[in-house]
């Protein structure tokens, strides 16, 4: 179960981040190198593909849990104290799922796990 959440997670972060990055699936692209727009949207992407297919997962995680952090705390916070208030609901969710995730690490299903799994055999 911990591989299919990675997998899930690291999908829904991954496609939210390209959304915005390339201005597809309905979504406004936003502009080259704006903090902090694009280098979240780039922190989506690729932080969300590497934790989808298990590859450096605790560490894209981690970084990818602290983006929601920021963004939740710099954009979200200000307008309400409670996240249902201030429409920051997918950044807390986001930023805990991702945490956990890091603690957790790849569960089944990842490509790190293929790699041991080959290297152990090779030097059988």
């Amino acid at each position: 179960m911990i591989g299919i959440f990675r997998i899930v997670v690291g999908f829904l972060f991954a496609t939210h981040g390209a959304a915005a990055l390339f201005g597809v699936l309905g979504t406004e692209q936003v502009g080259l190198f704006v903090w902090p727009s694009w280098w979240a949207s780039l922190i989506q992407t690729v932080g969300g593909a590497l934790v989808m297919i298990g590859l450096g997962t605790r560490y894209a995680a981690l970084l990818c849990s602290g983006s929601m952090a920021y963004a939740y705390f710099t954009v979200h916070q200000a307008g309400a104290l409670l996240p249902v208030q201030n429409g920051g609901e997918k950044a807390a969710l986001f930023c805990f799922a991702f945490l956990l995730i890091a603690f957790l690490g790849n569960g089944a299903w990842s490509v790190r796990r293929v790699a041991t799994a080959e290297a152990a055999a090779a030097t059988k």
